[in-house]
Formats: C-alpha cells, structure tokens, sequence
C-alpha cells in the first residue's frame, strides 16, 4: 500500500496492516510524520514534534492492540517521560516529566507510538484552542473557525486525518466540543473510567477526565478497552465493564427509550442549526425503531447559572496555582497569565473556600436529579453546543473583557458541563452538517458506568448514516 493511502484507515485497520505483516510500525509513523509536515502548517495542530522518540517506539514497539499506530497526546494532564508537559504556559509544569503518566504508560502497552503533543488553550480553560504560546488551532473545514477546544488540536488533527486517534482531556466538554466542531467522534468517559495517576487523584473536583478523539467509533472502544481501570489509590473507580466495549460496537442495540432536549436548559438561546441537528437525531433514532420522546431533567437553571460562574474560576485556579507554587510564589502573577486565566484567577481569589465545598455538595445533588431523570430512559440526546463554531477571537478577553468571555462561554456550553459535574458518560457523534459545510455535533448522555449502550447506538448511527466519507478541506485525503 502507498504510503498516503493509510491516512485512510483507522487506528484498527492500521494496527491490523501490522499483525498481517502487510506494514511495519516504521512505515506507519513515518507516513504519518510526512502528513503532518505537508498539512499542519494550515492547521497548528501538532505543537511539539516528537519524532526522534516516535522512531524510536516504532522500532519495536509492544505487541498490544495498535502496535505500530501514529497517536498524538495533549500537552497538558498526561506526561511523557522526558518531554516537558507545558499546559500551553508559561506556569506550566517545571522541567520534564521523571516518569510516564500511568495512562501514557498504557497508550505505549497498547503499541501506540506517540509522534507529538497536540495544541489546546492555556490551562484548557477556554473551549477553544488559542494560546498565546501556541497560537491559534485551525478548523480543517473552515481555516477562519475554531477547531475548539481545549483538545482543538488532537480533534483536528484527526479529522485532517494526520494520525487516526489523539488523547484529549474533558473538564467541561473539552472532548467533545472540539469533536462537534472538527466533524469527529468523541466520548467522555464516567467518572472514574481513566486513571490520572500518579500525579493527580480527583483532578479538579473529580470533573475531569479522559479518552480519545477518533473518526471511528471502533477505535474509541478499542482504545478504551485498553486503558480503562483505576491504579492503586484513585479516589473514584467505575464498575468495571462486563465484556469489551469492542464488542458492543457492533452489537444491536434493541429498542432503545430515548429523551431529546432541544431547548437550553440554562435559559441561553440555542442556534437553529444546532436544534435542527438534534431533531434530525432524533428522527434517525426512531427510524431505526427506537422510542423517542422529547424531555430533559430537572434543573434549577438560576441556581445552576450561579454556582457554575462560580466554580469554573475556582477549577481555574487551582491549576494556576499550582503551577506558581511549583515556582516557589505562593499565589501566581497575573501579568503571567493570558487575559481569560487571570480574570478566572481573580475572581477565584474573592470566593470563601467554604462555597468551593457547598458548590460541590450541590453538584452531587444535580447528579442524583439527572440519574433519576435516567432511570426512565436509556439514553439522553442533546446538542453538543449552543451554535456553531465560531471565527477565531470569539472568546478573547483581552478584547471583550473575562465577563463577557464567561457570558460566552455559557452560551456555547449548555449541555457539555452538566456530564463533568455528574460523572455521566458522554459523547459527541458528527452526524450533522450546516448549509456553511461546518460540522454540527449531536450529544449522547448515558447512564453512569454505561458506556456500552452509548457505544451500541453511535455503531448504529455510524452504520445507518457513515461519517467518514465527510472529507474537510484540509485532509491527507485531499
């Protein structure tokens, strides 16, 4: 096979041209590098080129289940031994990293073979991916868009097709918005589901977790059968699953009770194209015989409003201040922060600790509300966002001033933060495209611990309306 022509296969399908001898891992990473040096320079995906060490894990790298595969990482809340993590800051991290993450030690038993960090926003606050260290991540359908965030690099560098799967982070959607916005496939975990040890327990009020961006839904549970499970000591742990998620891929699903949500729930306005992309969901659901029925949870939308503006500068400065006291300074310099973390970091400072506690105590309350709102359904389908994605500069609060930027940030994010704070699993699947060729992500909520159902429908949506044939304008298969 040429060498261009594996850009259009999975990770499995990559990962199986090596058991059948028909490639080698050199031969895959090395197509892989040439595509990111052709097309990355219209995109900004690819941040850090970590090549050499790439060639090196392609010599020989474990007989797992993508052994030989191109994969790239975040550059923030994974590390690589030996290859500074810098959070997309200037506070970021001290030097490199002595040991793997425990999850990047699984990517590398899988037979993974990492050849770069991806692009993200600083701190991965934003949902997009603009730092002023890195500079802009570009949509590959659309140059003068978002590809979002904070995991925009990994989402484009999969929908341009540089590497089939990317590792991303999600603390408020940070998987699966930059999946809507780059027409790929991305799942949030439960709670629990991925490890962040050894470094971090609870990673940000247990909101935070991780997974992969892909093309396949395939490689997601694949990559997931993989690297799920806890470590000695990990505060949460998720009931293990009963078979692989692989497995389930395929699998019918039966008739499935589903709820769809096509308003806010949190009073901002929704874009049309974002509710014609959930009703038109929903209408593929229940063409394939499963029971739809419009509802949502219940939810205190003034209250929620409240407490969330008033949580997120908190998760913000933890990481800053983190990052300033591994620097010796007790609290960080705001003039060391872009415009959005140093208004974070201000308003965290006038918030009582005591309120970051009863915050919590009210978001544990929410998740009781919405798993009973799940007892009566399988599955919830949402929008993944509040609109499309934006022109570049959407949220620059050197601009427009933090306030407006949270504004903003709300308005985007009416359904994507209510997973974190539960622990639900959740996923964006691109089944919908808007008269301006930009990708619009539909959001699939599932029980908590119940990836498999979630895995069941997308294979079914995957097979009933396939997505890969969708080819952006920047693609190693243009």
């Amino acid at each position: 096979m040429a060498m261009d022509g594996y850009a259009g296969l999975d990770a499995m399908a990559q990962a199986d041209l090596v058991k059948r001898g028909q490639a080698t891992p050199a031969e895959l990473a090395e197509a892989a590098i040439a595509r990111i040096e052709r097309l990355d320079g219209k995109l900004n995906a690819v941040v850090r080129k970590m090549y050499e060490e790439g060639r090196a894990e392609a010599g020989n790298p474990p007989a797992g289940p993508f052994r030989g595969v191109p994969f790239l990482i975040k550059d923030i809340s994974i590390n690589y031994k030996g290859v500074p993590t810098t959070a997309a800051s200037k506070l970021g991290p001290l030097g490199p990293p002595q040991r793997d993450s425990e999850l990047m030690a699984r990517y590398r038993r899988a037979g993974l073979v990492t050849l770069g960090k991806t692009n993200l926003g600083e701190f991965g606050s934003l949902p997009t991916s603009e730092s002023a260290m890195f500079g802009p991540c570009l949509s590959p359908w659309n140059t003068e868009t978002i590809a979002g965030g904070s995991s925009g690099g990994a989402a484009a560098a999969v929908a341009a097709r540089l590497v089939p799967v990317a590792q991303g982070g999600d603390g408020a959607g940070s998987i699966r918005i930059p999946a809507s916005c780059s027409g790929v496939y991305g799942l949030k975990p439960t709670r629990g589901r991925i490890t962040f040890g050894p470094e971090l327990g609870e990673a940000i009020g247990g909101i935070t977790n991780a997974h992969v961006l892909s093309w396949s839904v395939r490689d997601s549970a694949a990559v997931l059968d993989a690297t799920e499970g806890p470590m000695p000591g990990d505060p949460y742990w998720a009931e293990r699953p009963k078979r692989p998620y692989l497995h389930d891929v395929g699998a019918e699903p039966g008739r499935l009770r589903i709820a769809f949500t096509a308003h806010s729930m949190i009073g901002t306005k929704l874009h049309a194209d974002c509710v014609a992309a959930v009703k038109d969901a929903a209408k593929l659901c229940e063409s394939l015989g499963h029971v739809v029925e419009e509802a949502a949870p219940p939810l205190n939308a003034e209250e929620y409003d409240r407490i969330y503006r008033r949580f997120w500068p908190l998760i913000g400065a933890m990481g800053i201040t983190r990052g300033a006291r591994a620097r010796g300074q007790h609290w960080a310099n705001p003039a060391d922060l872009e415009p959005f973390n140093a208004w974070l970091y201000e308003q965290a400072r006038q918030i009582n600790v005591i309120d970051y506690y009863l915050d919590l105590c009210w978001f544990h309350a929410m998740a009781r509300d919405f798993a009973r709102f799940l007892t009566g359904y399988d599955l919830w389908l949402t929008p993944t966002l509040g609109f499309p994605p934006p022109g570049l500069g959407h949220f620059d609060a050197g601009k427009l001033g933090g306030k407006v930027v949270m504004d903003r940030f709300m308005e985007f994010l009416p359904f994507t933060p209510f997973c974190n704070m539960t622990g639900q699993p959740a996923a964006s699947i691109p089944l919908y495209w808007n008269a301006a060729g930009l990708p619009i992500g539909v959001h699939l909520v599932g029980q908590a611990g119940d990836e498999a159902t979630i895995f069941k429908l997308s294979g079914q949506l995957e097979r009933a309306r396939p997505w890969a044939g969708r080819i952006p304008a920047v693609s190693a298969l243009n």
